[in-house]
């Protein structure tokens, strides 16, 4: 079973800086252009925006790669 998130809810995921944490502002359930590069995402696999708590940063991540804090 895929991991599902909704709006507002706290996470963490791995980034090369290490562990990261933040919140998700949207969910995509069709695929997307960010940042040059197509995210894939359907309605049975999401993908989601985090905004991270420290930097503001937004980034796009599938449910698989996060945890629910």
């Amino acid at each position: 079973m895929k991991k599902k998130f909704k709006i507002g809810d706290q996470v963490s995921w791995n980034s090369e800086a290490g562990r990261v944490s933040g919140t998700i502002i949207k969910i995509h359930t069709a695929n997307f252009n960010y940042k040059g590069y197509t995210h894939h995402a359907t309605e049975d696999d999401p993908q989601y925006e985090i905004k991270s708590s420290k930097t503001e940063h937004i980034a796009a991540h599938k449910g698989s790669a996060l945890t629910k804090i």
